[in-house]
């Protein structure tokens, strides 16, 4: 309250008598009401005295100022409780509304400095991991070097605190020896300017965390109320800091939480995710479905495109492409198969294809975002489904082959045997031997023999007709089809999956089981004659050939021709050991010369004459005029075919 100044008043009497006690007591009261400054209790103790009061009068008046004055050191007291629990409660509330800590404990560093009057406050916090204490928190301070001050434990009066757990005070921190003193600490203390401190602990359950200070600049005695204040700071100031580890624990333990959550939440995902593909691949083996069934459940799951590889790490179908391989998809799928495992390289990840030691190919996946150990999973799990598909493929595609095979067997054979039987067998392949079908036969290496008859099977499968082998020649059966067409389809498979070129002769189509056989006949034929003619790696069928088929179709009687055309020539050949038809065959190739001839035949040219002549002695004078020589010469090719043929 605002202290009022007071003139020296007349006598409540007005009679200039001395004032009577009670007056004078009425006085004081007024006096504490107006929270008075002490010297103004003495006012009426003068007057008194000034206006001649006697002993009694004035004893009776110092008690009552006496009494007066503990009034007010008392009220003055209670106000000042009063304004440090509501220091103490807002500080307690700052706790209650979880404040952030570094605001809580610069709000109580401030409160300290205002209740306890004093220049500078501050509070240190021990560093375990380092071993000393630093400063926290100060208010009031104006030395950067003072607030960036780390002292080492057990030194000065914070070292003295923390080693006792229990307050102390100096009046004259310098002059005080209770306390280490280093010139670290003394220097930081010298350049704030401060002379008296006082220092309470920070304990958190038994151990002592920091200290709060107080500190004035110039010498101060701290008495028991102070000192008593400061502690309930600073334990507020340890709960603040306990509940701060406590909070910051809550923290880590909820992030942990959620983390694990999250994890078993995606953990989740990818077994509900696996399951659902699971099925799906069940459901796609189940239903007879393909390797693109298998790929279109792995691109549902995992996004991404997939491509599928052959065993040499080549595209062969799936919903991406070329575009969807990594830069050495062989050197990928190689690793694959030799760790068992997924391989990334870069955006893709490859899974082999495998039936135990055997490789069939594999899956790549073009997905940029990582697979998780579940989704590598299911990726090789499709590998496996994959190889499973391709393997039930394989052992269905060799045992129809098997059937398929059995059945042109029996359909070449004569005489045929139970018809009936055969179109039921046939019909069950999904082959109707009652439509027109046209027979190719295809000439092939033997090493190549298995590939071309895998390609031929497949190519009868998908068509509706059969495919085997006989005498070491693959034979096709297809519907629907004129003899060249079927001839230049069957060529162009083959060829694909042999790797080079093969010769094919086409023929029909005919009617019925029963002409299966002739066709096939006729077909290799035209086969053998396209060898013969030089043209080896083409197709044709006997209308293709031109004269040439006319002779070597089926009802053609070459044998005879060519018998009645060169008969002496070949039986002279025959019983003397002689080559006249390499003599004829040389001169019609060398366009009816001698000379070269001769050359081709590494003869002299006079052999050669003779010969001739003796070749015009067998088959008469004229055998060499233009219509007899076109003759003649077509019986030699012939010839040639039949013998080819036979061979």
């Amino acid at each position: 309250m605002p202290v009022v100044a007071r003139s020296a008043a007349p006598p409540a009497d007005g009679t200039g008598r001395a004032p009577r006690a009670t007056s004078a007591a009425a006085e004081y009261l007024r006096l504490v009401l107006d929270d008075a400054a002490a010297i103004e209790f003495e006012g009426p103790l003068v007057r008194a005295r000034a206006s001649g009061a006697d002993a009694a009068t004035l004893a009776e008046l110092e008690d009552v100022r006496l009494l007066a004055l503990q009034v007010r050191a008392a009220f003055a007291a209670r106000r000042r409780r009063e304004s440090e629990l509501s220091a103490l409660f807002d500080t307690a509330s700052d706790l209650a509304t979880l404040r952030g800590v570094d605001s809580v404990l610069t709000a109580i560093v401030r409160r300290a400095r205002q209740l306890l009057g004093t220049d500078v406050s501050y509070l240190t916090l021990n560093d375990d991991a380092r071993g000393d204490t630093y400063m926290r928190v100060t208010d009031g301070s104006v030395s950067a070097r003072f607030q960036a001050l780390r002292l080492p434990m057990g030194a000065g009066l914070g070292g003295l605190v923390a080693q006792t757990a229990a307050p102390y005070a100096t009046a004259s921190y310098f002059a005080d020896p209770r306390f280490h003193h280093t010139d670290e600490i003394n220097d930081g203390v010298r350049e704030e300017g401060l002379v008296a401190i006082l220092g309470v602990p920070l304990i958190r359950g038994s151990q002592v965390i920091g200290v709060l200070y107080a500190a004035d600049r110039t010498e101060r005695a701290f008495d028991r109320s102070e000192v008593s204040l400061l502690g309930s700071l600073a334990a507020h100031a340890a709960i603040a800091i306990d509940n701060a580890r406590l909070l910051e624990e809550t923290r880590t333990a909820l992030e942990e939480l959620s983390a694990a959550t999250r994890e078993l939440r995606a953990h989740t995902e990818s077994v509900e995710r696996a399951a659902g593909v699971h099925d799906r691949f069940i459901d796609v083996v189940l239903r007879g479905g393909g390797v693109e069934g298998v790929a279109a459940a792995v691109t549902e799951a995992l996004g991404g495109r997939i491509a599928v590889l052959d065993e040499e790490g080549r595209p062969t179908g799936g919903d991406g492409g070329a575009d969807a391989l990594p830069p050495d998809p062989a050197g990928a799928l190689a690793l694959a198969r030799a760790t068992g495992r997924t391989v990334r390289d870069g955006e893709w990840w490859t899974a082999a294809v495998t039936v135990g030691s055997e490789l069939l190919g594999g899956l790549v996946l073009q997905q940029a975002a990582d697979l998780s150990d579940a989704d590598q999973r299911i990726l090789e799990r499709a590998a496996l489904v994959t190889a499973l598909l391709l393997l039930i493929r394989r052992t269905a595609s060799e045992a129809e082959g098997r059937v398929r095979g059995e059945l042109v067997d029996e359909l070449l054979t004569v005489p045929l045997r139970d018809p009936d039987g055969l179109r039921e067998r046939a019909r069950r392949l999904g082959a109707d031997l009652d439509r027109p079908l046209a027979v190719v036969v295809v000439r092939v290496p033997e090493q190549g023999r298995g590939r071309a008859l895998a390609a031929a099977t497949h190519l009868a499968a998908t068509r509706g007709g059969l495919a085997g082998t006989r005498d070491g020649r693959v034979v096709v059966c297809l519907p629907d089809l004129a003899a060249g067409e079927a001839a230049a389809l069957v060529c162009r498979e083959v060829t694909a999956a042999v790797g080079r070129p093969v010769t094919a002769g086409g023929a029909g189509p005919v009617d019925g089981p029963a002409a299966v056989a002739g066709a096939c006949a006729e077909a290799g034929r035209c086969a053998s004659t396209l060898e013969a003619l030089g043209r080896a790696g083409e197709s044709a069928s006997a209308d293709e050939l031109g004269f040439v088929g006319l002779l070597v179709g089926e009802g053609r009687d070459v044998p005879g021709f060519v018998s009645a055309t060169l008969a002496p020539v070949l039986d002279y050949d025959a019983r003397r050991g002689t080559d006249l038809v390499a003599t004829l065959r040389a001169w019609f190739d060398t366009g009816s010369s001698p000379a070269r001839a001769a050359e081709v035949l590494n003869v002299h040219v006079n052999t050669v004459t003779q010969r001739l002549d003796r070749v015009g002695r067998l088959l008469g004078r004229d055998w060499s005029a233009p219509d007899r020589a076109l003759e003649v010469h077509l019986a030699l090719r012939l010839h040639r075919l039949t013998a080819v043929d036979d061979g």
